[in-house]
């Protein structure tokens, strides 16, 4: 028998199997007969309706590489399920491996059944088994897909709602700190505790400013620029001042050469320069400076800030930039109360990238640790 008809003839067997299986992962224990099977009768019957239809070598190629692209109605109905069942196996629990093992089990039941019920080889056996295979990749990927763009959407709002609900009880605590100042009160515990409220509710509002960046913006999307033609000197001045005043205690030295101008987005490019200074303070050496440097070239301005102190490890320089990675020195400084969530060099990343610029990291334990950015005076054509 050939194995679309077998398919085709033992749906219910297969469900049955795929379905035993989904129950003994961890997400499927307590879920239904109906919820366990989901899309899976629809995957089936698209998967055996497209394997009776002849298709040309550009059509298996694109196949073979789990991209779809047949461009047969069966073939459409099977990625319309398959996205179906991605998107039901997130809000069922499911993580994406137990989503690539569902699939690993139901290629083996399927082919299993099979020979089982038809034990003498066939010459279409090959043919049979290597359109099967083909078909199931396509349904993986537009699966997987379909669970990472669902995942992403829930990330996203998840941190929208949170960023939005932390600005108003912020608001409230900078007013109140704000009115505070104006009164007069000699004590110096006084003083000191006003102080850290301001200090301490700049840091959350910088990172609630993060979040609101990463969630509407979403990995892969540019970040919008409103661009003007200002000074990058005064900018930088500006916010290395603020830093050496929230930091008496450590020194900072700020080297500025040439003509500094560009066509910025500035709210975006203080994000970078105060991330990647806020960066330095956090991990580099408490008695040692921390340089800002910004020169100009003929069509480039090149801003690079450096600190002392301990290397970034070999292996995280090449995932620094990614988004939610955090690097503590040491166990014991990994366990402290930190200011960064890991997205400050992922929102100064692509603040630059979307600038047109690039953003590196050198950092060895002889020279320090140095970001250096690259930004085109003008946007990019």
């Amino acid at each position: 028998m050939r194995l679309a008809d077998f398919i085709l003839g033992n749906i219910e067997p297969i469900l049955i199997e795929w379905e035993a299986f989904a129950r003994s992962l961890a997400a499927g224990e307590k879920m239904t007969n109906l919820a366990l099977r989901d899309s899976a009768e629809a995957i089936l019957l698209a998967t055996a309706r497209d394997m009776q239809i002849d298709q040309s070598l550009l059509q298996q190629a694109s196949k073979s590489k789990g991209h779809g692209g047949a461009g047969g109605e069966e073939s459409d109905r099977l990625d319309h399920a398959s996205k179906l069942h991605g998107a039901e196996r997130v809000g069922s629990g499911f993580d994406i491996m137990e989503v690539v093992s569902e699939y690993r089990a139901l290629r083996a039941s399927v082919l299993r059944l099979w020979r089982a019920s038809n034990p003498q080889p066939d010459i279409n056996d090959i043919n049979d088994i290597t359109r099967f295979n083909e078909s199931i990749d396509q349904s993986l990927a537009e699966a997987v897909g379909s669970y990472t763009n669902r995942v992403d959407q829930s990330r996203r709002m998840f941190l929208a709602i949170l960023s939005h609900d932390l600005r108003n009880p912020l608001n409230s605590i900078r007013g109140a700190a704000h009115m505070v100042s104006r009164t007069t009160n000699e004590d110096v515990n006084f003083a000191k505790a006003l102080s850290m409220i301001e200090r301490n509710t700049e840091t959350i509002t910088r990172l609630t400013n993060d979040l609101i960046d990463f969630a509407s913006t979403g990995l892969g999307s540019a970040m919008p620029l409103t661009r003007s033609l200002f000074d990058l000197e005064k900018l930088s001045r500006n916010v290395f001042e603020e830093f050496c005043f929230a930091y008496p205690q450590r020194t900072l030295h700020f080297h500025p050469q040439g003509d500094l101008t560009g066509n910025w987005d500035a709210a975006r490019l203080r994000q970078v320069i105060s991330n990647l200074i806020g960066n330095a303070l956090q991990h580099g050496a408490t008695d040692k400076p921390v340089e800002l440097t910004i020169a100009a070239e003929e069509s480039t301005v090149i801003l690079s800030v450096h600190n002392e102190g301990s290397p970034i490890p070999p292996e995280m320089l090449t995932t620094i930039f990614d988004p939610l990675m955090r690097y503590a020195k040491s166990e014991s400084e990994s366990q402290k109360v930190s200011s960064s969530i890991g997205l400050g060099l992922y929102i100064a990343r692509e603040v630059v990238v979307a600038h047109g610029g690039t953003i590196a990291v050198a950092s060895t334990a002889q020279e320090g640790t140095t970001f250096t950015v690259r930004l085109p005076r003008t946007a990019p054509c």
